[in-house]
Formats: C-alpha cells, sequence, structure tokens
C-alpha cells in the first residue's frame, strides 16, 4: 500500500537520525528525498537510503557533519561539506546563493567535500520561490558513462537542473541526467528484477544490454544521446561540463582523478548553485509574464497524440505529485523490505506498512 507523504517523510526522518543526523538536519533531509518521490523523482528519494546506509557504515559519510563556509565574497561562496550528506550542504548553498543575489542580483556557491544530495530540481525551485533564475550541477559517485567513442567509463550520471519563474506555481523546472537514464532507474530495475528498456545500456563490446546489472559486469551507460549518430557527443560535452562547474571550480576530486572516492573519510563530491535576478536585465514581472506566455504557448502545441499533449518541464513531475499527495507515494516491495532492513538495524523505528 502506497505511503501517505508525511509517514514516507517521517519515516526517512527516523532513519537518519537514528544513523546519528541532528534532528532539524534529519528533517530538511528527509524533506528533500520526500519532495523528490513525491513528484516521481523515485530514484532521488527512498531509494538511496540502502546505498547511503552502505556509505555510512564504510565510513564515507558523516552524518554529523556540519556544512562551514570556507571562502566568501559578496556574490560567492565556497562551501566545506565535512564529509557529511548532500543535502544539508547544497541547501546551505543554495540559500546563500539566494541571500547574495538579494543584495547584488546574482550568487554563485560551490560546494566541496560533499556526497549524493538527491534530485538537482529540489535547489534549483529554491531559487524560483524566491523570484530568481535557478541552476544547479552535481558530479557523481559513480564512473558509469564512456566519453563517445571511447570504450571505457571515464564520467557519471553528472545531472543538471535549471528553473526558471513564470506563472505562479508553474515554473519552467528542467531537472535531467546527461546520461539516457539516470542511474537509480537502472537500480529500481534491479531491485524489482526487472529488465531495463534498450538503448538505457551497453556492454563492455558496446553491444545493447537489457541487464540492468551490466554496469557491474564492465558494461556502461550510454551519454544523452545513446549512440555516435544519435548525438551523444552532446551529453558526452554536457556531462564535462558538469563536472567543470562542480569539480573543477570547487576543489572537489575529479572524477577522472585516480583518487575519486577513494580518499578516506569522505566522498568528495562537489555542487554548483546558481541564484539570478532577471530584475538585473528588466522588470522582472514582464520577464515571469513572458516565461509564462512562453510555457503556455508551448503547452498550446497541436499534438501528434491528442492522448497525449505537449508540456513543458516540471509539469509532469507536478502532476505526479498532486496524485500522490491524495494516493500516496508507492514503494516496491523489494525496494521496502530493504529499506525496512535497514531501519530496523539502525534502531530507528519502523512507521510504514509491510
Amino acid at each position: 500500500m502506497p505511503a501517505s507523504y508525511a509517514t514516507h517523510r517521517k519515516q526517512l526522518k527516523l532513519i537518519l537520525q537514528a544513523w546519528g543526523m541532528p534532528e532539524e538536519t534529519a528533517d530538511s533531509t528527509a524533506e528533500i528525498m520526500s519532495w523528490a518521490d513525491l513528484h516521481g523523482i523515485d530514484t532521488h528519494g527512498i531509494s538511496m537510503v540502502p546505498p547511503y546506509d552502505e556509505r555510512r557504515r564504510a565510513g564515507k559519510i558523516d552524518m554529523r557533519a556540519v556544512p562551514r563556509i570556507a571562502r566568501e565574497t559578496p556574490v560567492s561562496a565556497l562551501i566545506d561539506g565535512g564529509g557529511g550528506l548532500g543535502h544539508p550542504n547544497a541547501r546551505r548553498a543554495m540559500e546563500l546563493a539566494i541571500d547574495k543575489a538579494g543584495k547584488t542580483g546574482i550568487g554563485v556557491a560551490a560546494v566541496r567535500n560533499s556526497a549524493h544530495f538527491g534530485a538537482c530540481g529540489f535547489y534549483a525551485l529554491m531559487a524560483v520561490e524566491a523570484g530568481l533564475i535557478g541552476m544547479v550541477t552535481t558530479s557523481a559517485s559513480g564512473v558509469q558513462v564512456s566519453p563517445t567513442h571511447g570504450a571505457q567509463a571515464r564520467l557519471g550520471t553528472d545531472p543538471i537542473a535549471f528553473a526558471a519563474p513564470g506563472k505562479p506555481g508553474e515554473p519552467f523546472l528542467l531537472d535531467m541526467a546527461t546520461t539516457t537514464v539516470a542511474a537509480g532507474k537502472i537500480r529500481n530495475k534491479a531491485n524489482e528484477n526487472l529488465p531495463t528498456p534498450p538503448g538505457w545500456l551497453v556492454t563492455k563490446d558496446g553491444q545493447p544490454s537489457t541487464d540492468p546489472l551490466e554496469v557491474s559486469k564492465g558494461g556502461f551507460m550510454t551519454p544523452l544521446g545513446g549512440t555516435p549518430d544519435g548525438s551523444s557527443h552532446k551529453g558526452y560535452g554536457l556531462g564535462a561540463m558538469v563536472n567543470i562547474l562542480s569539480s573543477a571550480l570547487s576543489g572537489a576530486c575529479l572524477i577522472t582523478d585516480p583518487m575519486h572516492m577513494k580518499k578516506p573519510g569522505t566522498m568528495d563530491t562537489g555542487h554548483f548553485m546558481l541564484a539570478m535576478d532577471p530584475g538585473l536585465f528588466r522588470d522582472a514581472a514582464d520577464f515571469r509574464a513572458d516565461v509564462a506566455a512562453f510555457c503556455d504557448t508551448l503547452r498550446a502545441t497541436r499534438p501528434a497524440d491528442p492522448a497525449r499533449p505537449v508540456m513543458v518541464a516540471g509539469d509532469p513531475e507536478r502532476r505526479t505529485a498532486a496524485r500522490r499527495r491524495e494516493t500516496g507515494i508507492p514503494v516496491g516491495p523489494g525496494l521496502l523490505a530493504k529499506v525496512k532492513a535497514v531501519a530496523l538495524a539502525s534502531g530507528a523505528d519502523w512507521i510504514m506498512e509491510g
């Protein structure tokens, strides 16, 4: 049976607290994780509990870490995450970027010494809720993607998010991996013993595969575009850009560094946050009106299939969130069993059904 949003979020908070995270930080992190599942980003919410547990037990994530400002100017900040989970680090970074944008028109923050932070879109949406344009990138832990024409993994899923305010409650919100799909979608297929669709993966020899465990056998995820003929160089280029912004700028360990994920006591993931006031260029209300009109015109496009209307980035997730607030957040039985085992082993109360 699907869990209500409140129960889902409370369960995550209980687990995080059992791991030693302070209550306020646990509540904030649980909010970000539940937001992902509520909006249908099932790869970045409760499904991350088992891998987070594995990483913290291996000494790679410090649940008690507190982000600190390592360097700061009126328009920028560098955050050191202390080896902690990425959610509180990224949230603090975007809060600083927003605050600086409110004073100077633009704010930029980079984060080093962090870990996985969930869905990029949550932090970009923070900027929108302050009336700003937001952009977010993060490096990845898994080296699973081969550059175009390569036969060796060099990159990760390397996601990027961009958000802009428009019609109230309906901002443009693009949140995407620079691979064909997010790694978590493959993980979720594996959790339920299901094959992946064609095009998501290739073997170590570059042949198509539908085995969700292919990467563990030496295969690769495909960059956005899938094949050279499908313009995979575009996904490859975007992935490289994300790593430059997230890691080279912050000083986090580059994914191509031999020490990637090997430093003691930290994942050393890097993040990048940008908040920008459209009022720097024109009346902010006029900008929002144009974004709203632009998005509405895109939605009004005559659809190829009347049953599948044209949407803009953010629409599908908002529809999913509205539905799941009413019906609950579904969790597959395989994943639910894994999360329950982690919760009980950690000493957390189990309040979800199953």
